[in-house]
C-alpha cells in the first residue's frame, strides 16, 4: 500500500525505507533546500522548510502498479493537501532502474505522457465542470479525482535545464487552488514570477523556456510546460497534446 509522507515524517523514518527512496528523498532535500539558496521555485523550497509539501514513492512508471499507487497517492493527497498550507505540492519519486536511467529526453516524454494517459484511466471521478476537458484550451488543467493540477516533471536525462533534472524520475503534483493568489493579475504573483526566472536564469545552463506563461494567458497552454525539453525548443502551434491522441486512441 503505497503511503503519503510529510519531511517531518521522513526526517525521523528515512532509514526505515528502501535504500532508492533514501537516497531520492536526500537528494530532493539537498536540491530544494541547498545551502546557497539558488533553487529556482521559491514556492517550493518554502514548502519545503515549512513542511508544506507531501511525498511518495511509486514503482518503475513503466509498470502497472506504479500507476494504481500514484492514483491511490493522489486520493489521499486530494483529501488532505488543503490542510497543510499554502504552498501545498505532492512530490512523487518513481524508482527507476538503469535501463529507464539511461533513456533519452524524447523517450522519458512518451513515457511522461502515457503515464498521464493511464492515471487519467484510474479516475474514478467526473472531470470538474470548471475545467475544460479539451488541452487545446487555455484554461485547461489535468485533473484527477475532481482536482485540477499543474504537472511538472523531472528526468535524469534532462542536463542543460538544471531545474528539470533530478536522478530519479519525479513528478511534482501542484493544486490549481494554489495559485488563487499567486498569478498573474496580483502584485505577489508578478513580484513571484519575475523572482523565479531571474533564478532560472541563473540556474539552467538555457534560457527560460518560451512555454513558460501564467495560467489563464490566452496565449497559454499547461500541457507544454508539464515536460520541457531539455533546450529552447518550444512545441509548434500544430503540435497536439499527447494527452488527447492517447485519450482518444483508448476509444477505438
Amino acid at each position: 500500500m503505497a503511503q503519503l509522507y510529510a519531511k517531518s515524517c521522513l526526517d525521523q523514518n528515512l532509514r526505515s525505507l528502501e535504500e532508492w527512496k533514501q537516497d531520492a528523498f536526500t537528494q530532493f532535500g539537498e536540491m530544494v533546500g541547498d545551502e546557497a539558496d539558488t533553487f529556482p521555485c521559491v514556492p517550493g523550497r518554502q514548502g519545503f522548510f515549512l513542511d508544506h509539501l507531501r511525498y511518495g514513492f511509486v514503482g518503475d512508471p513503466r509498470g502497472e502498479e506504479a500507476v494504481n499507487e500514484l492514483a491511490e497517492l493522489l486520493r489521499a493527497y486530494q483529501s488532505c493537501s488543503r490542510q497543510t498550507g499554502q504552498y501545498a505540492s505532492f512530490i512523487c519519486f518513481f524508482e527507476t532502474p538503469q535501463d529507464l536511467e539511461e533513456s533519452s529526453i524524447e523517450e522519458f516524454e512518451d513515457q511522461f505522457w502515457s503515464l498521464v494517459q493511464r492515471l487519467h484511466q484510474k479516475d474514478e471521478m467526473k472531470w470538474p465542470d470548471d475545467i475544460p476537458a479539451d488541452p487545446e484550451h487555455h484554461e485547461w488543467e489535468f485533473c484527477f479525482h475532481g482536482e485540477p493540477y499543474f504537472i511538472l516533471c523531472a528526468t535524469p536525462a534532462h542536463k542543460l535545464r538544471k531545474s528539470r533534472h533530478f536522478p530519479y524520475v519525479m513528478m511534482a503534483f501542484q493544486p490549481r487552488w494554489v495559485f488563487e493568489k499567486m498569478n498573474g493579475s496580483t502584485t505577489f504573483g508578478q513580484k513571484m514570477s519575475k523572482l523565479v526566472r531571474k533564478r532560472l536564469k541563473a540556474y539552467d545552463q538555457v534560457d527560460v523556456h518560451p512555454a513558460l506563461k501564467w495560467y489563464g494567458d490566452q496565449k497559454n497552454l499547461e500541457w507544454k510546460q508539464y515536460f520541457l525539453s531539455d533546450d529552447e525548443a518550444e512545441k509548434p502551434d500544430s503540435a497536439k497534446c499527447p494527452f488527447t491522441a492517447l485519450k482518444n486512441m483508448m476509444k477505438l
